[in-house]
């Protein structure tokens, strides 16, 4: 009886966790927006347009948001100055443009980076998707909920880059 005390305890006090006030010691500041990368793994980047849902899609959002090509891949490439639940990954993202999305396991790159990984695929287009979250203490994070966790117990701070990567391939219908 005496565990399951503890055990419903820690449950509550868990639950309770997202409603505590931030603490005092994390400091609000303005961070400049230090501007895009002009390259990206050695190759030159072309900024692209956002379409408009993607536009709607990223109002009141707490930083920049833009994206580039070098001419094989698409970047989507987001600055962001606070914590927040509107930095979402990009499974949510591509779930909600009607995609079928199966996650990969992780990837890790040439410099040993961790990436979250997936597969998309909608109206014969199949899309190989890598996505990392960082800061300029060199933290990574291959996915947003431990990016936020992180952020919110200030285990890193502002600002980050999140960066995802989105190789398309066309396919024939069956």
């Amino acid at each position: 009886m005496r565990n399951l005390f503890i055990f419903l305890t820690a449950c509550f006090l868990a639950a309770g966790i997202p409603f505590l006030p931030k603490p005092l010691y994390f400091p609000t500041v303005e961070i400049p927006f230090p501007g895009w990368p002009s390259h990206f793994e050695g190759k030159s980047l072309k900024k692209l347009q956002l379409s408009e849902p993607e536009k709607r899609f990223y109002l009141d959002f707490p930083g920049y948001i833009a994206k580039f090509t070098d001419g094989k891949q698409v970047l989507i490439i987001r600055w962001v100055n606070r914590e927040t639940r509107k930095l979402h990954s990009v499974e949510r993202c591509f779930k909600s443009f009607g995609y079928q999305v199966r996650i990969l396991p992780l990837w890790v790159d040439n410099e040993g980076k961790r990436w979250g990984s997936l597969k998309a695929i909608k109206d014969g287009e199949e899309a190989l998707i890598h996505e990392r979250i960082f800061d300029n203490d060199g933290k990574n994070f291959s996915d947003v909920s431990a990016w936020y966790w992180a952020a919110r117990l200030g285990q890193t701070i502002a600002p980050w880059w999140a960066i995802t990567i989105v190789k398309f391939r066309d396919f024939p219908n069956n």
